[in-house]
């Protein structure tokens, strides 16, 4: 069994068993988030989905508008010019098949791919690196694309990819703790509004089950997401 250290259960004491509204719990996990770092804020959310069967699986992307306050790495795979452009718009990585290669001996120094179409073929071999990783490249994570420059700015500005894990479960990170609440409810809300745009089509009964907020180091926080969805946001 881990032990639990004593900052863990100060804190975690701070944290009643009830659905707290969501400026409240946002401002709960803020003032708990007191490591020595900048923690990052996670939402996860339980869906009422089975996605073993396939309309009811979900895979899509959301654009924070205030980012998640990380840089990430992209790696682009594309072929000729493409190549270059890549490079132009700021990708940290960008080749052909050589990168390709790179990948399947172990090169895995990025947090996100992108692959022109033409290249899927010879990204498809990756599948057994990539996969378990969440990394490989999907268009309707909007990383095959021929856009590389608009694909490269979105996700370097806070475009997310997100799915739900076998247990129905959506895992995503919406800031950091750091960031005012203000701007971490707008996050949220942004992730809410796509998880129910993009509800699947076979989802039956009650679609939200459960959110909870939590920090990189701190207690999971229940909220009310009823009210979260209640919200009206400007624009």
């Amino acid at each position: 069994m881990p032990r639990i250290s004593k900052r863990y259960t100060a804190i975690a004491a701070k944290v009643e068993d009830r659905s707290y509204e969501p400026t409240e719990a946002i401002e709960l996990v803020k003032a708990n988030a007191n490591a020595r770092f900048d923690e990052t804020m996670e939402a996860h959310v339980r869906l009422g989905i089975d996605p073993k069967y396939t309309d009811q699986q979900l895979r899509t992307t959301v654009a924070l508008p205030h980012g998640t306050g990380q840089t990430i790495r992209i790696a682009v795979i594309a072929r000729g010019e493409k190549v270059a452009e890549a490079k132009a718009a700021g990708a940290d990585l960008a080749g052909d098949e050589e990168l390709v290669d790179q990948i399947a001996g172990g090169a895995m120094d990025f947090d996100l791919l992108i692959a022109t179409p033409d290249m899927m073929p010879k990204v498809a071999k990756l599948g057994r690196v990539l996969g378990p990783r969440g990394l490989m490249p999907n268009p309707k994570a909007g990383t095959v694309t021929t856009d590389l420059a608009g694909a490269i700015n979105e996700f370097k500005a806070g475009k997310l990819e997100f799915r739900a894990d076998r247990a129905g479960i959506v895992h995503v990170r919406f800031g950091k703790a750091s960031f005012d609440a203000a701007k971490l409810l707008d996050n949220l809300k942004a992730l809410q509004e796509t998880i129910d745009r993009q509800k699947p089509s076979g989802a039956k009964g009650r679609y939200w089950r459960s959110l909870y907020l939590t920090s990189t180091m701190g207690p999971s926080v229940q909220v009310d997401f009823t009210a979260l969805q209640d919200i009206k946001q400007d624009g």
